[in-house]
């Protein structure tokens, strides 16, 4: 048995360690949540039920990108990690529900970029609305100090997560 297993099975349940197993169940049970994304979905069908999940991955890639500079069909592409051909399918759906539009490139009239419209960002917000919803019906019964408590151990937990990951990530320059 290598060493940290057994020092697992053989902490005390006051023990820190001792509850890193718990932590770990956990995680497997939020990333199979996580995977079906199951919030989304909810808030889709509350807020726009004739939605796909790629049409908010679409969606929500525009608005982390518009803050960079203009978002063509290729930057989406390249940050959901799809087909260009895909993403511009996806694209076209959203121009013709008019939350996306298409417009020439203010520094290469020769470019296309995408832009959300006020609707899309209508249905941005509704979803995002629809998303906090559905956390605050998950912690209704806790304690306001409890929610503090989880909002700032969660953050703390996903600040580690994330400098462990890039300071591992081979792929990851720097």
């Amino acid at each position: 048995m290598n060493e940290t297993l057994t020092k697992i099975l053989s902490t005390s349940p006051t023990d820190p360690d001792a509850n890193l197993p718990r932590i770990g169940r956990s995680m497997a049970r939020m990333r199979l949540m996580t995977g079906r994304r199951l919030i989304g979905r909810l808030a889709i069908q509350s807020a726009a039920p004739d939605l796909e999940l790629s049409h908010l991955d679409v969606l929500d890639a525009v608005r982390r990108a518009e803050p960079a500079g203009e978002v063509t069909v290729g930057t989406i592409a390249e940050m959901l990690r799809i087909d260009p051909s895909r993403a511009s399918r996806v694209v076209a759906e959203m121009v013709g529900r008019n939350v996306l539009r298409r417009e020439a490139s203010q520094a290469d009239a020769r470019r296309i970029v995408v832009v959300i419209t006020d609707a899309g960002q209508a249905l941005l917000a509704d979803i995002h609305a629809q998303k906090l919803a559905i956390i605050s019906e998950i912690v209704s019964d806790w304690p306001g100090e409890d929610i503090e408590r989880f909002a700032t151990l969660f953050e703390r937990f996903i600040g580690g997560y994330e400098a462990i990951f890039l300071s591992r990530d081979k792929d990851t320059p720097g």
